[in-house]
């Protein structure tokens, strides 16, 4: 009988443990619509889920990093540099497609330089994207001359302004890159290896993974993604901007351990990824609408990074 007590209190505590991040949001949701009415209205709940889409999409490529044992400063830096050259040619009448290849092939390209230098020149993760955070967003500078680029085509304009039964392509384009990605990391031989390269990375190379190839995936997935934001930022804001997403990685981080991804590696659920992207977007909007300083912003944000981090360790090492 203790035994079985014993059992479905630990079952409890695993429950709560692992949903008590979706809790925290629909309390704070309940919080905000008593205090401004407003939040709830349909076009702010339009306006949270283009604000939501744009570093959803990016903490999905940052989620495959984390969970295989990584880490990436530079996919902000990516943004911009990726949205300038999306800018550039998606001016006049070129087509849209060419635009937004470029975009996705640069990202793929600071992904993999990132990948390479921490996988097989065994940099740590920190200091090799910090080096291309920097490098990539002087690149964007250079490419610009330091200026924004005007200029873009009204189609290119309209896709990130398109909406589909009232919702909008964005939050479309982000429930796709969800899906997708869901499938690869649950359903997927790839998706296993991923886990277990950040579970305990010595162990996946004795069961034969090719872990550096694996490593490498993650990044460059990242830095895809990061460049197809890039792409979808200038077209939601018509305007190519060198200095744009600073601070991207940052909320793209926060999203991911909020929602449960260990920041040492293998564990991670794309559902709580989701949840933790909503919970960043619904604090910043419901700041802004209480009418609460940007510069609280950051700091509720600093806490909420600190305050994941530290549930996170305290966590394994009860299990331990």
């Amino acid at each position: 009988m203790k035994q079985d007590e014993l059992k479905k209190n630990n079952n409890l505590k695993s429950l709560i443990s692992e949903y008590f991040i979706f809790v925290i949001f629909i309390v704070i949701v309940i919080g905000l619509t008593i205090l401004k009415p407003s939040f709830i209205t349909p076009s702010n709940l339009v306006n949270i889920l283009k604000q939501a889409s744009i570093n959803g999409i990016l903490a999905f490529g940052m989620m495959f990093v984390i969970i295989s044992g990584g880490f990436d400063m530079s996919v902000g830096s990516t943004v911009a540099f990726s949205g300038i050259l999306a800018a550039l040619l998606g001016q006049g009448n070129n087509p849209l497609i060419l635009a937004l290849i470029a975009a996705m092939l640069a990202g793929l390209g600071v992904g993999l330089i990132n990948g390479i230098g921490v996988a097989v020149g065994d940099l740590p993760p920190f200091i090799m994207t910090l080096g291309t955070m920097t490098a990539v967003r002087g690149l964007a500078l250079l490419i610009s001359n330091g200026k924004p680029v005007i200029g873009m085509s009204e189609p290119y304009k309209a896709i990130a302004a398109g909406s589909i039964a009232g919702i909008p392509m964005l939050a479309i384009f982000l429930v796709i890159v969800i899906i997708i990605c869901s499938f690869v990391l649950a359903k997927t031989v790839y998706g296993r290896r991923v886990y277990a390269c950040g579970g305990n990375l010595q162990a996946a190379r004795v069961a034969g993974i090719n872990t550096t190839a694996i490593r490498i995936s993650t990044f460059a997935i990242a830095g895809f993604l990061a460049g197809f934001c890039g792409f979808l930022m200038t077209s939601r804001v018509t305007i190519g901007q060198p200095t744009a997403a600073e601070s991207y990685e940052m909320d793209a981080i926060t999203a991911c351990v909020v929602g449960g991804v260990s920041m040492t590696g293998g564990v991670g659920k794309p559902w709580g990824v989701v949840i933790g992207t909503l919970l960043i977007t619904v604090i910043a909007n419901g700041l802004d609408i209480l009418g609460v300083s940007s510069h609280w912003q950051k700091i509720v944000k600093g806490l909420i990074i600190v305050l994941a981090v530290l549930i996170d360790v305290k966590g394994k090492s009860k299990k331990d």
